[in-house]
């Protein structure tokens, strides 16, 4: 899970410090608001779609900050932030302060993730970026899991205080993962732009704007995983209901385990295109096997199918993640690497925020033609990736990062 030494151990003991809170406070969050603050479901997910728009818009100009001011400084400052938006979560008691709270948090969250790309590409040379990321991912999930565990018990003692532990607990995991990027070594900032030169390059990136749309529309299997499946397996497939852990339980292992080794298969940006071409295969493959879970099959048949789906599904996720890391930082402008990891993780968070509406309509709705559906938008975006990355290319020099 963890590199041997250096600045990638550093950033990966951060990121699942953060990711035990963090599991906690996914688990715990919505029943602490509807249950202890009595706010409506509407008036929850309101909150959290208005405080994740504003934190999608936020995570370019704090990624430029991050560029500016050092990304180290920028990330500490956000972590710290975070942990007080998390602590401030636990004394609200209405919906116009939860609204704010909600926006500050997912503000400092998208401007921490900006902050610490910034600062992996500073502190890691070029040619260690992917794996160096594939670590964080990997440790992230194992922390996620650690803190789910734990507000799992929160949920089993449904008391305020329960409650508030886990929100503790995840507050005090930013201040320890603060800490730990505090002890990282110091990436100085950039001077301002030149008279006349625009501040947002990535703005005016073209090429890369049509990647991080690319990358967002493959990243769609997120809600598929976390909101469409555990509707499919319920309302379309004879499997019992447990299978809807399961299958978490395989996304979540799976990645611990390989996330890292299929990273190291990328060592520059022509096997991240081919890697990612085989990403949307397996995803399309999975669409199939998943639209052949429903049905009247028997139970044992339909948990197998959708084993076979999770598996291919998984594989999928871990490519494509290792070829458009390798895309993310190879494309950016060096010295501007802030502005860039921000701008590309605001396409992410555009599929978590769209992706459950979209997919539940199209494959929920739509059965096995949605899914066919689905795994075409993701074949496409595959076969697409590679003239984007050329087009690319032909617009800035690229060095090799293998020599």
């Amino acid at each position: 899970m963890f590199p041997s030494a250096g600045p990638s151990q550093g950033l990966a003991i951060a990121q699942l410090t953060n990711a035990i809170g963090d599991g906690a406070y996914y688990v715990c969050s919505v029943l602490f608001f509807t249950r202890i603050v009595g706010l409506t479901p509407t008036q929850v997910g309101l909150g959290l779609t208005a405080g994740w728009a504003l934190g999608t818009f936020a995570s370019v100009p704090l990624g430029h900050l991050a560029d500016r001011r050092g990304p180290r400084g920028v990330a500490v400052l956000l972590a710290v932030a975070t942990a007080v938006a998390v602590a401030a979560f636990a004394l609200i008691r209405s919906f116009p302060a939860f609204l704010v709270v909600a926006c500050v948090y997912t503000i400092c969250q998208c401007g921490l993730v900006a902050a610490r790309q910034a600062l992996l590409a500073g502190v890691v040379d070029a040619a260690g970026r992917t794996k160096a990321r594939a670590y964080m991912q990997s440790t992230a999930n194992a922390g996620i899991a650690i803190g789910a565990a734990v507000g799992g018990i929160a949920l089993q003692i449904d008391t305020e205080a329960a409650y508030m532990a886990a929100f503790g607990l995840d507050a005090l995991t930013f201040l320890a993962a603060a800490l730990v990027l505090r002890r990282l070594p110091h990436v100085p900032g950039v001077p301002r732009a030149e008279k006349g030169e625009p501040a947002l390059v990535v703005l005016r990136d073209r090429p890369y704007a049509v990647l991080t749309a690319l990358n967002s529309l493959l990243m769609l299997y997120m809600p598929l995983l976390s909101v469409v499946l555990p509707l499919w397996v319920v309302g379309h497939t004879g499997a019992p209901r447990w299978m809807v852990s399961a299958l978490m339980v395989i996304n979540t292992v799976s990645v611990v385990l390989f996330q890292v080794s299929i990273a190291g298969k990328v060592r520059d940006l022509t096997s991240a295109v081919r890697i990612v071409r085989l990403a949307g295969l397996l995803l399309l493959v999975s669409c199939v096997v998943f639209a052949f879970s429903s049905g009247d099959k028997a139970a044992w048949v339909a948990a197998a199918v959708l084993v076979a789906g999770a598996v291919l599904q998984v594989a999928g996720e871990m490519m494509l993640a290792s070829g458009y890391w390798e895309i993310s930082f190879g494309l950016a402008v060096e010295g501007k690497q802030g502005q860039y990891q921000g701008f590309f993780g605001s396409g992410i968070a555009v599929a978590r925020m769209l992706g459950p509406l979209a997919l539940t309509a199209l494959v929920i709705d739509g059965g096995v033609t949605g899914w066919l559906v689905l795994g075409a938008v993701f074949m496409a975006a595959s076969l697409a990736t590679g003239p984007a990355v050329a087009w690319a290319r032909r617009t800035r020099p690229v060095p090799d990062p293998v020599a």
